[in-house]
């Protein structure tokens, strides 16, 4: 976690993106509506859920150590029906394929599925 985020749960910390993203939107705006698009194609279900995709981001967000992402995708997860046992499975094999490195971030996903279940549900 970054030294400005270190602090923040993960709820603040979506705001504070969010917040920032909003100024990315006004300064790119055709960046920004892309990038938004291709999210939303990306996640709408198909062959894959959405429950499935928002899986596989977050396994992703924990290979490359995105803990903002984490928060983003651990909310979205959630959001999609994943339950922890779910979230806790994707870790195992994004451990298992992204080794020591993998594993400290899989625990800032188990602190964000701990607070998003206590304030969102």
């Amino acid at each position: 976690m970054s030294e400005a985020t270190a602090k923040t749960s993960y709820t603040e910390q979506m705001k504070q993106i969010r917040s920032y993203t909003s100024k990315l939107s006004t300064a790119l705006p055709d960046v920004m509506k892309s990038f938004y698009a291709l999210n939303k194609a990306s996640s709408a279900p198909g062959v894959l859920d959405s429950k499935t995709k928002e899986l596989i981001a977050l396994a992703i967000s924990v290979a490359i150590h995105c803990d903002d992402c984490i928060a983003f995708h651990t909310h979205s997860a959630l959001k999609a029906g994943a339950t922890k046992e779910e979230i806790l499975e994707t870790l195992g094999v994004t451990v298992f394929m992204g080794g020591g490195p993998a594993l400290m971030y899989a625990t800032h996903v188990m602190e964000a599925v701990e607070e998003l279940q206590q304030t969102d549900g």
